[in-house]
């Protein structure tokens, strides 16, 4: 990779060290300057205000998004497996939000109204292609008043073949009511419409055709591509969120449309989800010395609402947090994507959708309680072995009667493993297994 970009300062070498200068191939003259063009063409936009999370498309080694960090902006980046050398892989290393991820055939496995804006930069996906359904998944995604960012060649190269392509580009966002608030240099900015007036009101038989009222946007594992317009809610909700950082604690309104079956309010499950958060994080801290272990990407394999993020974020750690939600509890990625965080739909049972050793700490609390009668624990534990980077930690919070059977499992894969009590004392029923995964294997 480092010869194949040399031209596009992607990625250099200094003595055994990778440099990653901030080129891309269509802003060689750095991140930072191309993210300041941007902001001059629609200041509304606002990187770390009005636009607090963003989705990269075909992120190159992801200087986008680590380059937007700095702003207050937390930026995921995708792409398939490609021939520029497992391009995700050095966006992990460098500790920026990243997955392996293609506009395919099925929804992508995050939530409706996900993304404040959306960029692609040669990202390689054919928008227009069979009626436009890719550019209707990224609608589907994309937040209501929220802006997609586009910089390829029909954009600004004069040539008749690519003339038409803009042509054709322009025909699908009008019918999707997209309005085109600049297009200057290499880039064209869209915005996407705040409610569903301009759909309601086009022409009889105008194509795309908004989806079913039944279609549920936030309906995502194994999903086919759908060939209409995500609705959007006629309470505004997603749309209505708060600027960043105030929108990280203030309960979303889309809290009330999450599916949990419980006796008390989900306003209630927020706030103790948030307590737990708060109390697990600033206990971690002093008993167990985070702040010592240095760690940057962090993954929460049964997030709930994001308590634990948000109170990494509130308690000042230099991490992010990738939120799993488990697809054998409620969908709860809506309100995690509302307050600024992000997150990904997952089913334990299957391999997760990253790199070997690519994060530094994972967490999880109750999930082999849960998943047990689902899915093989070990096989589970084997996968955080593979996503867990040499001299990562593992805390696992659950049931004495599963703990004690992780601890044997732990063990087994060379895990240096300790069992401790929680708050509850000896005798309560949950315990915290801490682990280590040794920089080097014991030989037997």
């Amino acid at each position: 990779m480092v010869r194949d970009k040399s031209g596009q300062d992607w990625i250099t070498i200094a003595k055994n060290k990778f440099r990653f200068p901030g080129g891309g191939t269509q802003f060689i003259h750095g991140a930072d300057q191309y993210i300041d063009q941007i902001s001059k063409m629609v200041p509304d936009i606002a990187f770390g205000e009005r636009t607090r999370v963003v989705l990269d498309v075909g992120c190159g080694v992801a200087s986008f998004g680590a380059y937007l960090m700095s702003r207050g902006v937390l930026t995921l980046s995708i792409a398939p497996e490609d021939v520029h050398g497992n391009q995700i892989q050095f966006a992990l290393e460098r500790g920026v939000p990243a997955m392996v991820a293609a506009f395919a055939t099925r929804r992508l496995l995050y939530p409706s109204q996900a993304f404040d804006l959306i960029h692609c930069s040669r990202c390689g996906v054919d928008w227009t292609r069979d009626d436009g359904i890719l550019l209707l998944e990224l609608n589907r995604m994309l937040r209501a008043g929220g802006y997609f960012v586009w910089a390829e060649p029909p954009v600004y190269k004069h040539e008749v073949k690519l003339e038409e392509q803009w042509k054709v580009m322009v025909d699908l966002t009008s019918r999707l009511c997209w309005e085109l608030v600049r297009k200057e240099g290499y880039l064209a900015i869209w915005r996407k419409p705040l409610n569903d007036i301009c759909y309601l009101s086009r022409r009889e038989g105008t194509r795309p055709p908004l989806c079913d009222a039944d279609d549920d946007p936030d309906n995502l594992w194994y999903v086919d591509l759908k060939a209409c317009m995500s609705r959007l809610p006629e309470n505004g909700y997603g749309a209505n969120v708060s600027t960043w950082p105030q929108r990280l604690n203030n309960p979303p309104d889309r809290l009330q449309t999450i599916n949990i079956d419980a006796y008390i309010s989900r306003k209630e499950l927020y706030k103790a989800d948030s307590r737990y958060g708060d109390e697990i994080v600033e206990t971690y801290a002093r008993v167990m010395h985070w702040k010592k272990l240095k760690f940057r990407n962090v993954m929460d394999m049964r997030a709930g609402f994001g308590g634990i993020a948000a109170a990494l974020i509130n308690q000042k750690f230099d991490c992010w947090v990738m939120n799993v939600v488990p697809v054998s509890g409620p969908n709860t990625l809506p309100v995690i994507y509302d307050r600024g965080l992000v997150g990904v739909m997952h089913d334990w049972c299957e391999p997760f959708d990253t790199y070997p050793r690519t994060y530094d700490l994972l967490h999880a609390s109750g999930l082999f309680s849960v998943e047990k009668s689902r899915c093989d624990v070990a096989s589970i534990m084997l996968e955080m072995d593979r996503i867990l980077r040499p001299g990562g930690f593992a805390y696992i919070h659950d049931s004495v009667t599963v703990i004690h059977k992780l601890q044997e499992i732990g063990n087994a894969m060379g895990w240096k493993v300790k069992l401790q009590d929680t708050s509850e004392g000896p005798h309560a029923s949950y315990k915290l297994l801490v682990s280590e995964k040794r920089l080097k294997q014991k030989r037997h």
